[in-house]
């Protein structure tokens, strides 16, 4: 009884425990405890998010994925985007799009926009190593809202993403078999519900550190039923990003949690996830070994067979666990 009772204050505390008042400072977190974290905005910049800030319904029913935004980009404009409108044939047939090009769907996370590094990172790499369609989702109207109503509004925005995918490959053709869908932190449910949405079609997904806060268990998260082929790079696990595997394979640099090497800020472990994917779309460099469990990812203790990280190969497979170790900066 008296181990209950200090277990029920220790949780007490931890959850009324003040955050640290020095942005990005996430020592002071338990998961499934604590009420505040950091979070960066797509441009990197820690804020203090209250998880347990009462949802805005009115922005949510209001500002739903009808409010979704479609960037195109290709080798033809590859700093100007295209705007792709839902049910207007003329956007695509007078775009660059390209039905016989691979397509590549990105999205970003809370706080950010079209423009957010994410974006211009992964989008930069892939046109410098594949002819294909870019489209980037800007879906700020939801994103750039308190954390929980951006997080409620997820499902929203991946099913109107999905159905819009659908009505592009139906409209202007495509095959599915070229369709990846990459989405980082609240991006990476986002694509999720989108690949769901399209009946698990699409040829590949990529999660880049699949938001947490408020995603365990959650059925609307990130899953394999979402595309052929689905991987997730964890790098904040357990604090900004879901820790557990998720997808086909999972793969676990420097262990998948905080402080990645390199990151004097704990948002920063979080955002390293697509640095690290966008390096290995341009090089392909970074190779995991398989772990028998877990706790070997965590502690980068993995020996088994080899697989590539990340990349943009569509043809790409496999399962398990993997882990590694990667350096502190670019190219990493």
């Amino acid at each position: 009884m008296k181990l209950l009772v200090t277990i029920s204050i220790l949780i007490a505390v931890c959850s009324s425990a003040p955050p640290s008042m020095i942005p990005g400072d996430n020592s002071h977190y338990v998961e499934g405890v604590s009420r505040y974290v950091w979070m960066p905005d797509g441009e990197d910049v820690p804020h203090l998010v209250d998880l347990e800030e009462p949802i805005d319904e009115d922005v949510l029913y209001g500002r739903n994925g009808a409010n979704n935004q479609y960037w195109l980009f290709t080798r033809r404009n590859p700093n100007n985007a295209q705007i792709l409108r839902n049910g207007n044939a003329g956007s695509v047939t007078n775009s660059n799009y390209d039905r016989n090009r691979p397509l590549k769907v990105i999205v970003h996370g809370w706080n950010g926009d079209g423009n957010s590094k994410v974006n211009t990172a992964v989008t930069s790499a892939f046109l410098a190593v594949q002819d294909c369609n870019v489209i980037v989702v800007d879906w700020r109207d939801l994103a750039n809202r308190n954390y929980v109503t951006a997080a409620n509004g997820v499902p929203g925005v991946g099913q109107f993403l999905g159905n819009f995918l659908v009505w592009l490959i139906n409209t202007a053709g495509g095959n599915w078999n070229n369709v990846h869908l990459i989405g980082f932190s609240l991006g990476a449910h986002v694509v999720g519900n989108a690949g769901r949405t399209a009946g698990g079609r699409p040829r590949r997904v990529t999660g880049l550190d699949p938001a947490g806060p408020r995603w365990g268990g959650n059925s609307n998260a990130l899953n394999r039923n979402a595309g052929g082929y689905v991987e997730c790079i964890h790098t904040d696990g357990g604090l900004l990003g879901i820790f557990d595997p998720i997808g086909h394979t999972d793969f676990y640099p420097n262990g998948g949690r905080n402080a990645q090497p390199g990151c004097w800020v704990s948002t920063c472990s979080h955002s390293r996830a697509y640095d690290l994917y966008a390096s290995t779309v341009r090089t392909d460099h970074l190779v995991g070994r398989r772990c028998n469990n877990l706790n070997e990812a965590r502690n980068v203790q993995c020996s088994g067979s080899n697989l590539r990280m990340g990349n943009g190969v569509l043809s790409k497979s496999g399962s398990g666990l993997y882990g590694l170790r990667t350096g502190d900066r670019w190219p990493y």
